[in-house]
């Protein structure tokens, strides 16, 4: 038994997680929180013990997710499943489809999962957790307790079994998936002055959108998109507004 093709899956989560949620730590949280200081979302500051707790329940999330893939691909499940190595299967431009078409599931995936751990029964016992951290960092993103964690994963089969996918189409994903969760929680908002004139505003989350759900515990239920929460009304009604003052500090923009 290859005992390195059952690590490797592990040892490049794990990579990518300590690089890109360590590397914007780094630079915001430790080389240049002044110089970012008009970007920050919330007064308060997190503490050591919150960021120690969040790399901890980050990495189990990591092993889990990874036990999982692995459990698929690696079985005669593979078989089962939509994955496919040859590159003439689908045509070029079916990767970046892909990728979008299983940010778009995930979003509604994430979305209903994440109401329903909210619900009185299971938010004390798997979701409250996470929201230990009031003022998330990107160590935050992937920081659950170990139900939700499977509830999380879970979406791996989704992936895998109902939408045709390569190994350079899940890597994307996951990419993208991590890069926007590490911006969720990321406690700065670095979005472009333009952003909030453009038709993007309108359907993609801000950092400030997620940050608003760890803060107010309710609401801004989406992971991506605000499609969700605006047609379930879901959205936090002040959320506007605080993506505005925040924009405003950091760009000198006049009162209305």
């Amino acid at each position: 038994m290859d005992v390195l093709q059952y690590l490797s899956p592990l040892i490049t989560n794990l990579v990518k997680y300590f690089i890109f949620a360590g590397v914007p730590f780094l630079i915001f949280y430790k080389l240049y929180p002044n110089t970012f200081s008009k970007g920050k979302i919330q007064s308060r500051w997190a503490k050591k013990k919150d960021f120690i707790r969040e790399i901890l329940h980050s990495i189990q999330m990591i092993f889990i997710s990874t036990v999982l893939v692995v459990a698929i691909l690696k079985s005669p499940l593979k078989d089962y499943t939509l994955f496919y190595n040859t590159k003439s299967d689908y045509s070029i431009w079916w990767v970046p489809i892909s990728v979008l078409l299983a940010l778009i599931v995930h979003d509604s995936y994430f979305y209903w999962m994440h109401r329903t751990i909210h619900h009185p029964r299971l938010y004390k016992k798997v979701h409250f957790l996470h929201h230990k951290s009031i003022n998330p960092s990107p160590w935050a993103s992937y920081s659950f307790h170990f139900i939700e964690a499977v509830f999380e994963s879970m979406f791996i089969v989704i992936l895998l079994f109902f939408i045709p996918m390569s190994k350079i189409s899940l890597l994307l994903f996951g990419l993208c998936a991590f890069s926007i969760n590490v911006y969720g929680h990321l406690g700065y908002e670095i979005a472009p002055k333009w952003f909030r004139n453009s038709f993007l505003f309108e359907f993609i989350n801000s950092s400030v959108y997620h940050n608003m759900h760890h803060s107010k515990f309710i609401g801004n239920y989406g992971l991506y998109f605000r499609f969700w929460d605006r047609l379930m009304k879901t959205e936090h009604p002040d959320y506007i507004k605080e993506y505005d003052k925040i924009q405003k500090i950091r760009f000198h923009l006049k009162e209305d």
